[in-house]
């Protein structure tokens, strides 16, 4: 599966919260909403989550895999940057 599109929306209020992105999958299957935020360590990848009734937030959406994550992470940033 390979990412084909990646589309960066930048934040209106500012914060740790930069920007929000797309990712479009093989030209097939897209994943809206996921948050670049500025870390302590640099910027980083949040998935689409939900808050559940206990108020605690749950991935709507997430990478199987760390090799996934690492590359949707590193494609979304360098479109952020």
């Amino acid at each position: 599966m390979n990412i084909t599109e990646v589309k960066v929306y930048p934040a209106k209020e500012t914060g740790r919260l930069k920007a929000y992105a797309t990712i479009v999958f093989d030209n097939s299957f897209i994943v809206r909403d996921l948050k670049i935020i500025e870390g302590n360590k640099g910027f980083f990848v949040s998935m689409p989550s939900r808050r559940r009734k206990d108020g605690t937030f749950r991935d709507i959406v997430h990478p199987l895999n760390s090799d996934m994550r690492k590359s949707i992470e590193e494609l979304v940033i360098e479109e952020y940057k």
